[in-house]
């Protein structure tokens, strides 16, 4: 298996691991009403933060050149209310719900970052948390 697919498949694992644990704690987890508010981040008045792996997992399964800029603060993958890119979503689309416990999200979100920084330093990828903008910006060329 080459290097890449090995990494691709180690971030398959973490995103496997958090269905199991959001299945197996609902009640905590909440669940998604599928309305796209989330993804207009200024409105909703929150920031999504992405790591390496996550954006190489991504870039991977849709092809580079279909990473989108995002110069404003909605998410370029929503398109009519709904995840383009569901199936290869990040770990914080994964995680949070507005319906959710906070304090779940966030055990969930720092459990996943663990295993995303043990990814970076398995494949020595230089580590970073990064808000998604910024990241696609970057990693697009913008």
């Amino acid at each position: 298996m080459s290097r890449e697919n090995q990494l691709l498949n180690r971030v398959a694992q973490v995103y496997d691991w958090l269905h199991r644990q959001i299945r197996q704690s609902a009640h905590l987890a909440g669940y998604c009403r599928a309305c796209g508010g989330c993804c207009d981040f200024r409105t909703f008045e929150h920031r999504l933060f992405v790591t390496p792996p996550e954006l190489i997992y991504l870039a991977s399964n849709i092809g580079v050149e279909n990473l989108k800029p995002m110069p404003a603060g909605r998410c370029r993958y929503n398109l009519n209310g709904r995840c383009s890119v569901y199936e290869y979503r990040f770990a914080g689309c994964r995680i949070f719900s507005c319906s959710g416990d906070p304090d779940f999200q966030s055990r969930l979100s720092e459990s996943a970052l663990e295993r995303f920084k043990a990814i970076c330093t398995h494949f020595k990828l230089p580590y970073s948390y990064t808000d998604l903008p910024t990241a696609l910006n970057h990693r697009a060329g913008f």
